[in-house]
């Protein structure tokens, strides 16, 4: 199904995103992935490479640095001509406040910033290759947050989960305002809620809540299903700007539709990462 097409994604050497890499190359993808160099990775991508057509490979990044995403986005593009699907799945959630490379609060720094970023210096290669899509996930838990511009490096009183609501809200509302201003290239952008699922993001949560997570969270295997889906579903040529929970499409939060609210984001988000 998707042979001869290239992917690109974040965070795939764990949890859904090495799930979905690896389902995506054993359909005939060439799965690049863009994570850090580190035991992890490799290990991932023997695993990805056990059912690969087209061997995977890593090209290293730290998304905590603006400086990395930018080294990563030149070495794919001077090494790959096209990319059909970029698959924005990284996402970290700390308990305890800390800043990115470039000061931002780690959340939204890793969560929308480096992700920002990315998407915007692959743009010309995704129109050039399309049709083309990009699929962002997000969480459910987006639609507890607000945006707070003044804490996007970093507060007095951090509370974790505030962070990633919000710095998931940014994700959703990033996916939305780029699929309107890419409405007519072929280039479709989508994002999606997992579900509930026991990965690495929840590391550094204490070990009794780590263990219950696991009772109650679905597994990875389901939870990269609609990730697949979006990335590869011939039926959703064409479909852009739409919210899926668990495959099925649903409103995202009423911020999400918000244009003014979208903009203003956009253009914080262009001044952070260095685009204005």
């Amino acid at each position: 199904m998707m042979d001869g097409k290239r992917i690109l994604i974040t965070g795939g050497n764990s949890g859904i995103g090495l799930v979905t890499a690896k389902e995506l190359a054993s359909q005939g993808a060439e799965v690049v992935l863009a994570c850090r160099d580190t035991d992890k990775t490799r290990t991932a991508l023997g695993v990805i490479n056990e059912v690969a057509k087209i061997e995977a490979v890593n090209l290293p990044v730290d998304l905590a640095s603006l400086r990395e995403v930018r080294v990563l986005a030149d070495r794919f593009l001077s090494t790959y001509d096209r990319l059909d699907v970029l698959i924005n799945n990284a996402g970290l959630f700390p308990t305890k406040q800390s800043l990115t490379e470039d000061g931002f609060e780690m959340q939204m720094g890793v969560n929308h910033f480096a992700q920002f970023l990315l998407t915007h210096l692959l743009l010309d290669c995704l129109k050039a290759s399309a049709p083309a899509r990009i699929v962002t996930v997000t969480s459910t838990l987006h639609k507890r947050g607000k945006l707070d511009f003044d804490s996007f490096k970093g507060v007095e009183k951090y509370n974790a989960q505030t962070a990633y609501s919000q710095s998931k809200l940014a994700v959703s509302m990033f996916a939305v305002e780029l699929a309107k201003r890419l409405e007519g290239t072929g280039v479709t952008s989508n994002h999606l809620h997992p579900g509930g699922v026991a990965t690495d993001i929840i590391r550094d949560l204490p070990w009794i809540l780590r263990k219950l997570i696991g009772f109650v969270f679905i597994s990875p295997e389901k939870g990269a299903e609609t990730t697949i889906m979006l990335a590869s579903d011939p039926a959703l040529e064409g479909v852009n700007g739409q919210y899926y929970d668990q495959c099925k499409k649903v409103e995202p939060s009423p911020l999400v539709n918000d244009a003014a609210l979208r903009e203003k984001l956009w253009d914080v988000s262009l001044e952070a990462v260095g685009l204005n």
